[in-house]
């Protein structure tokens, strides 16, 4: 071993793996693509996959096909394809048993697909158990329900109200839901502004060595940076840590334990170039940490931004590592190989390569994972056709010129009722003394983004019709909790007044917000921007809005968190965590039992012909879902074609 000439590789052969083929891998060197260069040396293969989402069967169409270095396109996606696609990789390094690791860096689960989403992501960890995953790093979207739900029922399994209804559904063999077979881990996801970590750091692998020897290696997890503010996972009782920091203090630690070889799983990304298999022009937090981050750090796989490249980037030392990402929703595998020195158990950097393999379907898919998907796809079928409810009155989404619409009112009330219901067991978040919520606002027509209220709900008898679970799911909501938080009577007003804006162009627009029943205002149709609303002419629960009042507000998150176009909301104090929206609405149905008309006349407009489209564009509400699995995967595909980053 001592013959290779390890400095000589990096010197003599360059960095490799700016670009590479389809099916070769990105090298350090060239040395390390020929078979015979590793001979004695440990061989450990590491699989990861990134930002599943819960898309069992298969992507959005948008993510369907992904496009080489070459130019050639593969269509991609599905699990069942995804389990030919490990065995063949485990078994082409003949590492079926312990020298084999499958993990990810988050996002697995809180499931954009309908089955997944709606049953609680248990189909997304049945199939992740039967895929083989070994542990994983936790994402933003793992903390969209609460930690107490990720470590309680999705690692462990335990059920919370509702069992064989809201969860703990039989899987494919007729099972109650037992939870993980693997682990999550965050190095920087902590218990309020400074407490302990709520999931373990790190994780220490064991592999076999000649002599009957084991070596370590140590994988470090990092959480998004803000993900406690992200409107998906907006947790109150949540801090995340720097990210750099937390990452050299794991790697110090595990170097002190005597690991020798240690790898970066991080939820946060990069983008570098636009073919799955190379890297070019990287850029990204992911990016900026991977050039400062510990040189004992052997490799680095990123998610979050949806990307997919691969490439040898050199670290702070200037010796080259593996810096990935294997893009979204089941698309591709990422391998890298790591050979371990066996002696000292560190990585011969020399020898390391990447490949990132699309997940393709052009094979046969793995009947056990098909069974499962299969499974999933039916029982969420019959649970879409369950009758929860019953509705006497339409309610549409279309906005007067007041801008009011008995869609809005309908689901401004449920916002109000919804701040009222008991949390989940599991949700550990802080609670507020302050009692129940005074008023709820739902942006109608926002600005930016799309509306919570997606679909109408239309009467199509003459007095009665059935509400089935799947059109309450998919009318309202997009994967994000109501927030109650503490604002002022000024903040309030400031806030109506924010409903009329410029546009680019100059021209005055009005964007709506719904009110809960207990609240009625008027506002003056051709008063001046700013001053429209007088603080006497909002009456809520009764008595005219005090400036110097405080008040709980319920709204989603999304508009606290200023992704409505309403900031002056976002000096909000005492924030609390309600259900998320999607099955809190579905509760709602069911709780009343029967869905009735809702009061109107709650804003209405005086001045000049009292007719506010004279005066401003009133915005439209967001077109309704076209045929994607979720509201959430539509919120997605609207972020994503206005070009941010990341996809939260």
């Amino acid at each position: 071993m001592d013959g290779l000439g390890r400095r000589g590789f990096l010197t003599g052969a360059g960095v490799l793996g700016i670009r590479a083929a389809t099916g070769s891998a990105a090298a350090a060197t060239r040395a390390a693509l020929d078979a015979v260069s590793a001979a004695g040396y440990v061989d450990v293969q590491l699989l990861n996959i990134t930002d599943l989402h819960g898309y069992l069967s298969d992507p959005p169409a948008r993510d369907s096909v992904i496009t080489g270095v070459d130019g050639t396109k593969y269509t991609v996606g599905g699990v069942a394809y995804m389990a030919t696609l490990l065995k063949r990789l485990r078994a082409e390094r003949g590492a079926e048993g312990a020298r084999s690791f499958f993990f990810a860096p988050g996002d697995l689960f809180s499931g954009w697909e309908f089955p997944a989403f709606a049953l609680s992501d248990e189909p997304t960890i049945e199939a992740l158990n039967r895929l083989g995953m070994d542990f994983a790093t936790a994402g933003n979207h793992e903390f969209d329900r609460t930690p107490g739900f990720l470590l309680q029922h999705m690692e462990q399994g335990v059920p919370y109200e509702g069992e064989g209804l809201t969860n703990s559904f039989p899987d494919s063999r007729g099972l109650r839901f037992h939870g993980a077979d693997f682990r999550y881990y965050s190095a920087n996801a902590v218990a309020g502004q400074a407490g302990a970590t709520v999931l373990p750091p790190y994780n220490i692998e064991w592999v076999a060595a000649p002599d009957g020897r084991q070596l370590p290696i140590g994988f470090i997890h990092l959480t998004a940076l803000g993900t406690e503010g992200f409107p998906n996972s907006f947790q109150p009782g949540l801090t995340t840590l720097d990210e750099l920091a937390a990452a050299n203090r794991c790697a110090a630690e595990l170097k002190a334990r005597g690991v020798g070889a240690i790898v970066l799983s991080m939820h946060d990304g990069a983008t570098a170039g636009t073919a799955f298999d190379s890297g070019s022009e990287p850029s990204g937090p992911a990016y900026e940490l991977a050039l400062r981050v510990s040189p004992d750090i052997d490799a680095i796989v990123t998610g979050h931004w949806h990307s997919a490249f691969n490439m040898m980037l050199p670290g702070p030392d200037g010796r080259p590592r593996p810096f990935v990402e294997a893009g979204c929703h089941g698309q591709l595998v990422n391998e890298i190989n790591l050979r371990l020195d066996p002696v000292t158990g560190t990585v011969v950097r020399e020898l390391t390569t990447s490949t990132n393999h699309p997940n393709t379907r052009d094979v046969t898919p793995d009947a056990d994972l098909q069974e499962v998907v299969d499974y999933w796809k039916g029982y969420a079928a019959r649970r879409a056709a369950t009758t929860i409810g019953r509705q006497r009155a339409s309610f549409r989404r279309r906005l007067a010129p007041t801008g009011e619409s008995t869609m809005g009112n309908l689901v401004a009330d449920w916002a109000l009722w919804a701040a009222g219901q008991a949390p989940d067991s599991f949700d550990t978040s802080p609670r507020s003394d302050h009692g129940p919520a005074d008023l709820a606002l739902i942006a109608l027509a926002p600005r930016v983004g799309r509306s919570v209220v997606n679909t109408d709900l239309l009467l199509t008898s003459a007095e009665e019709d059935p509400v089935t679970f799947e059109r309450a799911w998919k009318a309202v909501g997009y994967g994000c909790p109501l927030v109650s938080a503490t604002v002022s009577g000024r903040q309030l007003h400031d806030a109506l007044e924010q409903q009329w804006a410029l546009d680019a162009g100059g021209a005055l627009t009005y964007a709506p917000l719904a009110v809960s029943g207990n609240v009625r205002y008027s506002f003056d149709a051709v008063g001046p921007v700013g001053d429209r609303v007088a603080p006497a002419d909002v009456v809520i629960g009764g008595a005219a809005l005090r400036l110097d009042g405080a008040y709980r507000l319920v709204t989603p998150s999304y508009t606290f968190t200023g992704q409505d176009g309403y900031p002056a909301l976002g000096g909000y104090r005492d924030p609390v965590r309600h259900r998320r929206d999607m099955e809190s609405f579905v509760a709602y149905v069911a709780a009343l039992g029967t869905l009735q008309a809702v009061s109107t006349g709650r804003v209405t407009a005086k001045g000049a012909a009292a007719a506010p489209g004279l005066s401003a564009q009133l915005l439209a509400p967001s077109e309704p879902v076209p045929s994607l699995p979720t509201p959430v995967a539509a919120a997605e595909e609207a972020a994503r074609d206005m070009g941010r980053r990341p996809v939260c």
